[in-house]
């Protein structure tokens, strides 16, 4: 790392700043400027989008079909409005062509509910009309998708378009009888197979409601007051700003849906503070994103994944959000562990007293966090996720009113104003743009999979590359869960989450299905879909493409490689406990006691202790690479949720620190002798 780079700015970034290192490594931030005319027309739709999703939480949602297309007509109409066709043209206006596409958008979303009931009493497949209306909306949205979510999406959609209309061409096992062009279009949008499938159900239902809970809870305070309580709690301790990223990232995580949008805005004052309290350039990027990166594991909102698995996994969303506890917990401890041992090897301290908030008054809030809290109680005693969301909303909307400064009715010199409420409404609008293309795009997908059976001939491609290498069973589900490791890295790299897991669910998770079929193993579905999901996740910091990463190294000034790779390590947990929970579905909370669950809880932290020691090269002094290793095992057996192993690793983490302990006395009784001597 050069000199240069390493003298770069450390004042916080502005917001201009921000939104431009967005636009470069998140898709979903490259949104036009417009004014006037244009850009009351764009505050109205939003305005709109959001009211009809409020009106149908409250009141019930239209049919399937209706909900749907409405929901997809608000979608592609603004993001033909706001998305440029690529970076670098104008962003003050709309060109022509643009219109085109906003008026092919709103005519065949308006298709749907015109002419539904002729469309559901149709029998066999479709007109023309038909066809050329269905060919239309498929175009529109890989379009939009490629705009708001970008290229690999749109990619892998369109090879499934191809291969399910070339099936019968298709070599070996990847054959199959294959759909005709007019089938093809009537599957993907005249059925809810396709485009129309379950994907954009949950975007138009749950995930819509939730996007707006977490805008009204920035408009609060909400974002702000998670960095005070981090730097209140973390601060002064040993490596402070690189525990307040953490801590920070892991809260804000519970509201953002992007792993680059909570890199920049969190790390935008943390990087500048880790690098001048004495970390380098790469290591301070990568704390940022690891912790980032994690946010999208973070229950209960999980990136907006979690309402997607309800339906794809059969499981209650409570069951998601519990199994999702403890390994958010073991990652971000690993994370805390290893940048705490970096700041005692490099002799780092804490931020000085006068640079932190007033604990007191950062207390006084904590009512900011009761809407959280609701979310969770109402979740818990059964509630409807869309009425779980609504309640969230005025949850926030009423603790707001407790304080002058947070007021969302309030202007600064304490006037009444609607201004804070409207930009919530546009603002959970414009979040849920990207989602919404990204799960008709993902919808086109999941319908080829569904038509051709696909997914299980990938599932047992990947279950046979590995039995032509294994040699038992056990070696077996090593091998396939490596390759479906391996797969769900690669085709989550570039993709937001929600997209992330519906593609590895769909292409990656039937090689875990396929195997707990050929072996009789007893393999709890939630396991399966987590393991996926945790690996599409961590595409975002893993090279070559490691977009939080990236955009990380836009404040710190490192390299982007290098500092993917210190966040991979940093992440180290979300690497591990994948396997963990699908041997032992006890880290899920599935079919365990209270006692059971505080052993595997105190076992797995302190196996993440050796582990970051091991990884870090530190723990109360300088390791060995014989030490580093060994600590690195006896972490992994410590992780493991079994009695042999936890004894092994056990005695071996004891025993490790014994010698640190007799190590650091002897040194400090060398110190003193010197000190006598002189």
């Amino acid at each position: 790392m050069s000199d240069k780079n390493e003298q770069v700015d450390m004042v916080q970034l502005s917001e201009e700043e921000q939104q431009k290192l967005m636009e470069k490594y998140d898709v979903e931030s490259n949104q036009r400027k417009l004014g006037g005319i244009l850009g009351w027309l764009v505050f109205i739709i939003l305005i709109a989008f959001s009211l009809f999703h409020l009106y149908t939480g409250a009141f019930g949602a239209y049919t399937a079909y209706i909900q749907r297309t409405i929901h997809l007509g608000f979608a592609l109409s603004l993001i033909f409005l706001l998305f440029p066709a690529k970076k670098g043209l104008k962003k003050s206006s709309v060109p022509w062509y643009d219109w085109i596409l906003i008026i092919l958008s709103i005519t065949v979303s308006a298709y749907w509910p015109v002419f539904y009931e002729t469309l559901v009493m149709k029998v066999g497949g479709i007109d023309n009309t038909q066809m050329i209306i269905g060919g239309i909306a498929i175009l529109l949205v890989l379009e939009a998708a490629r705009r708001a979510v970008g290229l690999p999406i749109v990619i892998i959609a369109a090879l499934f378009l191809v291969y399910a209309y070339l099936g019968p061409h298709m070599p070996g096992m990847l054959a199959h009888r294959g759909l005709t062009l007019n089938q093809l279009i009537n599957s993907m949008f005249f059925t809810t197979e396709g485009i129309l499938g379950t994907p954009l159900q949950v975007s138009s239902t749950y995930i819509f409601l939730f996007l707006l809970f977490g805008a009204f809870l920035v408009q609060t305070g909400v974002g702000l007051y998670f960095n005070d309580l981090a730097l209140a709690i973390a601060g002064r301790r040993v490596g402070g700003p690189a525990k307040v990223a953490i801590f920070s990232s892991a809260l804000n995580g519970t509201i953002s849906g992007s792993s680059v949008a909570n890199t920049v805005t969190t790390g935008s004052y943390t990087i500048p503070m880790m690098k001048r309290l004495g970390y380098k350039s790469n290591f301070a990027g990568a704390v940022e994103a690891a912790a980032s990166t994690g946010g999208q594991i973070m229950p209960p909102i999980m990136g907006a994944a979690a309402f997607l698995m309800i339906e794809f996994a059969g499981v209650p969303y409570w069951d998601i959000a519990k199994a999702a506890v403890i390994p958010a917990l073991l990652y971000f401890t690993g994370i805390w562990v290893m940048t705490h041992l970096e700041a005692k090897r490099l002799g780092l301290v804490g931020l000085p007293k006068e640079e932190l908030p007033n604990k007191m008054q950062v207390l006084k809030k904590l009512y900011l966090l009761l809407p959280i809290v609701a979310i969770v109680y109402f979740l818990f005693e059964g509630f409807s996720i869309e009425r779980t969301a609504l309640y969230g909303i005025l949850a926030a909307i009423i603790v707001s009113m407790f304080s002058k400064e947070t007021n969302m009715f309030l202007d600064k010199k304490g006037k009444f104003t609607l201004g804070k409420f409207l930009t919530a409404l546009t603002d959970g609008a414009r979040t849920a743009l990207g989602v919404a293309a990204a799960t008709a795009c993902a919808g086109i997908i999941v319908g080829v999979v569904t038509r051709s059976g696909l997914g299980l001939k990938l599932g047992n491609s990947l279950v046979g590359m590995a039995e032509s290498i294994a040699f038992n069973d056990m070696m077996l589900i090593l091998l396939t869960l490596f390759f479906t490791m391996i797969t769900s890295i690669i085709i989550g790299m570039g993709s937001p989450t929600t997209a992330n897991y519906i593609i590895t669910s769909t292409i990656a998770l039937p090689a875990i299905l396929a195997l707990s079929d050929q072996l009789e193993l007893a393999i709890p579905i939630l396991a399966a879909h987590m393991f996926v999901f945790f690996f599409g996740i961590v595409a975002d910091i893993t090279p070559p493409v490691a977009l939080a990463a990236f955009a990380a190294t836009g404040i710190s000034g490192g390299e982007p490689i290098r500092t993917g790779v210190n966040a991979t390590k940093l992440a180290i947990a979300a690497f591990i406990i994948p396997y963990m929970f699908v041997f032992e579905p006890q880290l899920l909370m599935i079919d365990v006691t209270i006692l059971g669950i505080t052993w595997i809880i105190i076992t797995a932290i302190t196996g993440m202790i050796a582990i970051g020691a091991g990884l870090i090269g530190f723990w109360y002094r300088k390791l060995h690479w014989i030490e580093r290793i060994i600590a690195f095992v006896a972490g992994i057996l410590l992780m493991y949720p079994e009695g042999n192993t936890d004894l092994f690793g056990a005695v071996i983490f004891a025993i490790m620190l014994v010698i640190q302990f007799m190590d650091k006395k002897k040194n400090k009784n060398d110190a003193e002798k010197q000190v006598v001597n002189a």
